[in-house]
């Protein structure tokens, strides 16, 4: 019976032996990462001079894709601002009158290119012209009102600008029609700036992450450098590739994270610089400029993305640097 009973309780004690070493790894694993976080961190507390200025050239780096991106967007505004509105102005013949104006309305409406006509009357013009400076003095001398019926036609949304331009082309030719006013060609040229401005932002923050992570890695590279002997011996004992570099990775992290914040900060601090000379620009504009900001998905991703690259290129770093002591 004891014999029997001493080999059903076998298999259970070793079971719970593999379970607490498993444990053990674990809590050891954990215990290393809390451990190369926090000396990662005292190591770039103990040199202030040489970590800021790695995260202040970082940090600029990273904040200039962020100032371009937010120039282009203020600059799509401001073109929305300046009349970049698809609106299509139809200036009728003098001699056209209420119910010819409306009649082409409807046949113009019944266009797929077309989405809304609005007839705008030369009553409606005139009155127009006397809210502006400088023009009611003149207006008051005229025996008669010469303005023509004007049909301003809204083009549907996503229609592409080749229809576009076939139903300015179709609209000339109507006999009614005296002068087609069409900004087409102005926001083709501000739409291809502004696709090369978007790819302009998209390589230069290409080449600046590139640049953080070539300034991560030299870093890395300095203090690997130094501490050889300490990790020539710690690979004379045993100690595993993922067990020396792991300090060196997490200060790739800090770098990247505290650039990143850097970042996101001088972001904030362009907007605010911009604000006042923004207002007053708003408001030669009645209000119609909106400039906006970053959004915040971005301001905090950056720190994350900052962060990644960070580790990237520590890891890159660290992982030839152990190769070579190997």
């Amino acid at each position: 019976m004891n014999a029997s009973s001493q080999s059903l309780h076998a298999p259970a004690d070793a079971s719970a032996r593999n379970a607490h070493s498993r444990g053990n790894r674990i809590g050891n694993w954990w215990e290393h990462h809390r451990w190369s976080a926090g000396s990662s961190l005292r190591r770039l507390a103990a040199r202030p001079f040489g970590s800021l200025l790695t995260i202040a050239v970082m940090g600029l780096a990273l904040a200039l894709p962020l100032a371009f991106y937010l120039l282009l967007g203020n600059v799509q505004q401001l073109g929305h601002a300046l009349g970049r509105s698809q609106t299509i102005s139809v200036f009728l013949q003098p001699d056209q009158t209420a119910p010819q104006a409306q009649l082409l309305a409807r046949q113009l409406g019944d266009r797929p290119e077309v989405a809304t006509v609005t007839v705008k009357t030369p009553q409606q013009g005139l009155d127009e012209l006397a809210h502006m400076q400088g023009f009611s003095g003149a207006l008051d001398a005229l025996d008669d009102n010469p303005l023509p019926y004007v049909l301003q036609l809204q083009p549907r949304a996503g229609v592409s600008a080749q229809a576009l331009e076939r139903l300015v082309a179709d609209v000339r030719t109507l006999r009614s029609v005296d002068l087609v006013q069409d900004s087409g060609s102005w926001r083709q040229r501000l739409d291809a700036l502004l696709g090369v401005g978007n790819r302009v932002v998209l390589v230069l923050a290409s080449l600046l992450a590139l640049a953080a992570l070539l300034v991560v890695g030299n870093t890395v590279r300095v203090d690997i450098a130094s501490r050889s002997e300490e990790i020539g011996v710690l690979l004379l004992v045993g100690a595993g590739g993922a067990f020396v570099r792991r300090p060196y990775l997490y200060a790739g992290i800090w770098y990247g994270l505290f650039s990143g914040i850097l970042a996101a900060l001088l972001a904030v601090a362009i907007e605010l610089a911009l604000a006042a000379p923004v207002a007053q620009l708003s408001q030669a504009y009645d209000g119609k400029l909106q400039i906006g900001g970053l959004p915040p998905w971005l301001l905090l991703a950056v720190p994350l993305v900052a962060a990644a690259l960070g580790w990237l290129g520590a890891r890159l770093v660290s992982a030839w640097q152990l190769r070579k002591a190997a």
